[in-house]
């Protein structure tokens, strides 16, 4: 595996080695011992399927408050989509930056977001599908989020949207008052 730094601090994007032959390919999407090169030494405890019908689908954008905070790992295994992480870390100097990515079943790229970020992704072709790992399990109430949207994040999503939950639509707008996530 190859770890790329993004221009985000502890937010990366993953390259899988791939092993390839005449029956097809081989690749690791997940070593612990690997994983340590960047520090990584968190348990992965619930891990999560999204299937997406159409394109132009947005999901997001989502995270959980502390003590609930989560890194999630994340690779599209059917279609594509663009992956958005936002840094919501209290006191971080990217504060409210994004980094986009083109996830695909192709590329085979994965992102790995830490703790104190927002995520949502938009589908770039119809029939796409991601898998999740998170460190953290689902809480109620600790969820929450920013619509995908906001005028503070200003998101540069590559296709008009053309579906969006109700309650990914509801989330009020970033203000002055919100001072990021205390991790």
């Amino acid at each position: 595996m190859e770890f790329i730094p993004t221009s985000i601090e502890g937010l990366f994007t993953i390259r899988l080695k791939k092993l390839e032959d005449e029956r097809g390919l081989f690749a690791r999407t997940f070593c612990k011992n690997e994983f340590r090169q960047i520090d990584f030494e968190k348990e992965f405890v619930q891990f999560n399927h999204s299937f997406n019908k159409y394109k132009g689908t947005v999901r997001g954008m989502h995270f959980q408050h502390a003590p609930y905070c989560e890194t999630k790992l994340i690779r599209c295994i059917q279609g594509a989509v663009y992956d958005v992480a936002v840094d919501c870390r209290e006191g971080s100097p990217t504060f409210l930056q994004y980094v986009g990515i083109e996830l695909s079943a192709e590329n085979m790229i994965s992102i790995l977001i830490p703790e104190g970020f927002a995520h949502g992704f938009q589908t770039l072709e119809n029939n796409s599908a991601l898998i999740y790992h998170h460190t953290q399990y689902y809480t109620p109430g600790a969820d929450t989020g920013f619509c995908f949207n906001d005028l503070a994040l200003a998101i540069n999503w590559k296709l008009p949207v053309v579906m969006v939950s109700s309650k990914d639509k509801s989330y009020n707008p970033i203000d002055n008052n919100f001072k990021g996530i205390t991790i």
